[in-house]
């Protein structure tokens, strides 16, 4: 009944994605920078053994679809020319800081707002502005001198972007699998990391094989993230033109959906307990978008643009930057727990053993 395109077929298969990686996210609060939280606060792992557990999914059936499909991934944005591996990790520690000052990274704040946080809405306002700002506007230009720098380039292009070995990154994965699990039954209740894992995948199949047949339009070869896609997600917003509509702003249009869906069915979750703490959330929220916009597009993606998405495709650019995020994300979170500004609205810890709150 209807023709549609093959561009617009992807375009719609990325709205479906996004909505059910949404749903899948909010119904059980998928977050990396959340993980961090909660081990800080409460030692709970379960969060972050729900990140890994996507990590290890999505490398291994991104590599299973990529060798079906005969994808290469090295022709990806994590595998780009005159690699500046100071910027990534620069880019990596502003956003680490960020996620951990606005209480969510970008995709968290994508959920957060669907499920009916307003203050989340300020926080993707600004990373879309400063992403933008430093992928083409005023602060690229800034940064110029930095990013194109002769000599940092230099010393970068002394070690290749090359791609990890396969076995060797998941070894080290499962070996942090089992630190936080400490029970291999408690790795199959992981589910959301494990779907979350295939939707990693799915993109890059949809992408890449289903826009390899595209006549009409150039579709790229792309997968999860969510950084740059904010950035023209808010531009499509304000200079409306149908053609720039494309598989990432679908993402983000039906992440924001499915969390917003799945909310009416999971209503459990709420944010006004952070209203009890002397933080002015406005502020941080803002603080924390810029940084996270600006870090995002340096280090070529966020927790799931570099951790899930980047690592699927095991360039060692991505290691690199999620390890950035990671570390400032710990460093900046203890920071604001011993002024009391780290807020805890909700408590998840395994099922199988009672909350421990020791601090």
């Amino acid at each position: 009944m209807f023709e549609l395109e093959i561009y617009e077929t992807i375009n719609i298969l990325g709205l479906i994605l996004g909505m059910v990686f949404g749903m899948i996210a909010q119904k059980n609060q998928f977050c990396f920078s959340g993980s961090i939280k909660d081990y800080i606060l409460t030692k709970s792992t379960k969060r972050g053994a729900s990140v890994v557990v996507a990590m290890i999914v999505a490398i291994i059936a991104t590599t299973l679809v990529s060798s079906y499909f005969e994808l290469d991934l090295t022709k990806t944005v994590y595998y780009k020319q005159d690699v500046n591996y100071f910027i990534i990790i620069f880019g990596g520690l502003l956003f680490g800081t960020g996620m951990m000052i606005a209480d969510g990274c970008s995709n968290r704040h994508l959920i957060k707002f669907g499920q009916g946080d307003s203050r989340s809405l300020i926080t993707l306002v600004f990373i879309a502005i400063f992403g933008f700002a430093t992928a083409k506007g005023l602060i690229q230009g800034y940064l110029s001198p930095i990013t194109n720098n002769e000599t940092l380039l230099e010393i970068s292009s002394m070690i290749e972007n090359s791609t990890m070995n396969i076995y060797v990154v998941l070894a080290v994965l499962f070996v942090i699998l089992f630190l936080l699990t400490k029970s291999i039954k408690r790795i199959f209740t992981l589910v959301d990391g494990f779907l979350i894992g295939l939707l990693i995948a799915a993109a890059w199949a949809i992408t890449g094989v289903m826009g390899e047949e595209s006549m009409e339009r150039l579709i790229e070869l792309s997968g999860v993230s969510f950084i740059y896609p904010t950035a023209k997600s808010l531009e499509l917003f304000m200079f409306y033109q149908v053609n720039e509509f494309t598989f990432p702003i679908a993402l983000v249009c039906g992440m924001i959906l499915g969390a917003f869906t799945m909310s009416y069915f999971n209503k459990k979750y709420s944010f006004g307990c952070t209203a009890t703490q002397k933080v002015n959330r406005v502020t941080y929220n803002m603080i924390g978008g810029a940084l996270m916009g600006t870090g995002g597009i340096l280090s070529i993606g966020c927790t799931v643009g570099q951790g899930l998405t980047g690592m699927s495709t095991l360039a060692f650019a991505s290691f690199l930057a999620i390890s950035s995020i990671f570390i400032s994300g710990v460093i900046t979170a203890k920071i604001l727990n011993k002024s009391g500004k780290l807020p805890m609205c909700f408590l998840f810890e395994w099922n199988d053993t009672p909350p421990d709150y020791t601090i």
